[in-house]
C-alpha cells in the first residue's frame, strides 16, 4: 500500500469514493461523546443503546419527523457523531462549539449536492462552503481556510476557482477533503461508520 493510499484510508479522503455516503458527520474537539450528543439535541429519555449503521437506519424510520439518530464515539483528538436521518449538526454547530470547542460538520447532501462543510469555534460559525464550490464561502471569517485552499491549487489568492466554470474535476472533492484532513487532523475509519456498534441517541433538530 502506498503512502497516498494509506493517508486516504486513515484520514477522511476515502469519503470521496464512498458511493453510500448518506450520513452527516459532526466532529468536536474539547468535549466527550455524551456531551456532543447532548449539544446535538439528544432526547434524554431515548437512549437505544449501541447501534450499528443498519440498526440506526431502521430506528430512523420509527422516529418522529425531524428527528434523527446519532451514533457517537472518539477517534484521535476528536469526538464524532455519525448522524442518520436529519443531521442536527447542520443546525447546531455553533452550539456544539460553545466554550472553546472546535466543531466540524460534513453533510453529504445526497439529494441536493454538493457536500457541505462548516467549521465553528467558541460559539461562532467561522466558515462554510460546498465542496466543489469553495469560491462561494460563508461564515464570520469566510477566508479562514483560503491559504490552505490556495496552497492545494483549489482557489486563487483572490478566492476564485482555479478551473474554468462548468468544468468539474473529479479530484476536486478529494483535494478539499485532504485540505480539511490536514488542517484539522481529521480521521475516521470507515469500519466505525459502517460496521461498529456505537452508543446512540435520538436527536431532535427542532
Amino acid at each position: 500500500m502506498t503512502n497516498t493510499t494509506e493517508e486516504r484510508v486513515r484520514g477522511i479522503q476515502w469519503l470521496a469514493d464512498w458511493g453510500e455516503w448518506l450520513v452527516g458527520l459532526t466532529f468536536a474537539r474539547g468535549i466527550g461523546p455524551e456531551e456532543l450528543a447532548a449539544r446535538l439535541g439528544a432526547l434524554p429519555d431515548l437512549r437505544p443503546g449501541p447501534l450499528t449503521a443498519q440498526d440506526a437506519w431502521s430506528m430512523v424510520t420509527e422516529t418522529a419527523d425531524g428527528d434523527g439518530v446519532a451514533r457517537v464515539g472518539t477517534w484521535g483528538d476528536w469526538t464524532f457523531a455519525v448522524e442518520h436521518g436529519m443531521p442536527a449538526g447542520a443546525e447546531r454547530l455553533a452550539e456544539v462549539s460553545r466554550g472553546g470547542v472546535e466543531a466540524v460538520h460534513l453533510d453529504p447532501q445526497p439529494d441536493h449536492p454538493p457536500t457541505l462543510f462548516a467549521y465553528a469555534h467558541d460559539g461562532e460559525l467561522v466558515c462554510c462552503f460546498g465542496i466543489g464550490e469553495e469560491c462561494w464561502r460563508g461564515g464570520h471569517r469566510p477566508d479562514h481556510l483560503l491559504p490552505e485552499l490556495v496552497a492545494a491549487g483549489i482557489l486563487t489568492p483572490e478566492g476564485t476557482s482555479t478551473r474554468p466554470e462548468g468544468e468539474p474535476d473529479e479530484e476536486d472533492g478529494r483535494r478539499t477533503l485532504a485540505v480539511l484532513e490536514r488542517r484539522f487532523g481529521l480521521c475516521l475509519p470507515r469500519h466505525l461508520i459502517e460496521e461498529a456498534a456505537l452508543p446512540a441517541y435520538v436527536t431532535c433538530t427542532a
